[in-house]
């Protein structure tokens, strides 16, 4: 007994040690930005949490948000009310034109079928607008997809609109809202299978490991060694040069086999697009190789 008293406290004494050491040197890293930055970090088989002083502040999500609709969606699927193999009609009215759609370049013409399997990695992996707002219609709207939030114990997270209605209006775009302590707690739980069946929660693991947006955020400086699988989200600048948000969260798993949770946003900035990047980037590499000491 006394022994692992002993090993214990050793552990307790490690554990704070490498939180100081993360504090200062993402403090480093943030320090005179004009921005908010708020960081979360959640081990997901070891005991680790890290939160800085904003990973409590509610944030726009912007297309982080798709893997909020996705696992709603593939909560339908696992209820057996929607099948992953079913074809959704995209009508050509739904192809908007002043935004991010792979589907849209693809089917200029519109008026075709997708499965929703296919839907959900173009609205994830590829972050396409046109392909979240068809899943959001096919479900019955953000209000289902916050609904589930609430009932899986998401806190301080909020789903108002789609991305039609998001883009219409600056101020829009902070109605959909999470905290970094709530994104890190849904990816873990999401990734133990709290969330969803097995066979759903794998399906869309396989998606987030082939996100193809935001390579210059969390996944840039990290080892190919790591596995990394993530969710993007990205505002752009208003007239004034404010930047609402720029986002990423992830489930990184390092060579040794542990796992954790990242949520990182910068908003409300007054840097540039690359600058609020790299800060991303840089806070991943650190938090990376403090937790693979």
């Amino acid at each position: 007994m006394k022994k692992l008293t002993i090993l214990f406290l050793l552990i307790s004494i490690f554990c704070f040690a490498q939180k100081a050491e993360l504090k200062k040197e993402i403090s480093k890293i943030t320090e005179g930005k004009k921005a908010t930055v708020a960081v979360s970090v959640l081990g997901i088989d070891f005991p680790f949490q890290y939160n800085n002083n904003n990973a409590e502040k509610k944030l726009p999500m912007q297309s982080v948000f798709k893997y909020h609709i996705a696992l709603a969606v593939l909560d339908l699927v696992d209820q057996g009310k929607l099948s992953l193999d079913q074809k959704v009609f995209i009508k050509k009215s739904e192809l908007l034109p002043n935004t991010w759609s792979p589907i849209r370049e693809k089917n200029p013409e519109g008026n075709f079928e997708m499965p929703i399997s296919e839907l959900i990695e173009y609205s994830v992996a590829m972050s396409d607008n046109v392909g979240c707002d068809v899943l959001l219609r096919l479900i019955g709207g953000p209000k289902v997809v916050h609904d589930f939030l609430i009932y899986k114990g998401a806190k301080d997270t909020q789903i108002v609109y789609n991305e039609e209605i998001m883009q219409s209006a600056w101020k829009n775009q902070y109605e959909n809202y999470t905290t970094m302590k709530s994104a890190t707690r849904l990816l873990k739980d999401f990734y133990k299978g709290k969330i969803l069946s097995k066979k759903s929660t794998e399906f869309l693991l396989g998606v987030m490991y082939r996100t193809s947006t935001g390579l210059n955020k969390i996944v840039e400086q990290l080892p190919k060694s790591a596995k990394v699988a993530h969710k993007t989200g990205s505002s752009g600048k208003n007239n004034a040069g404010l930047t609402g948000a720029e986002n990423d969260i992830a489930i990184i798993t390092l060579p040794n086999g542990k796992t954790y949770a990242i949520a990182i946003f910068v908003s409300d900035s007054m840097e540039t697009w690359e600058v609020n990047c790299k800060m991303i980037s840089d806070i991943s590499k650190v938090v990376f190789e403090n937790l693979e000491k």
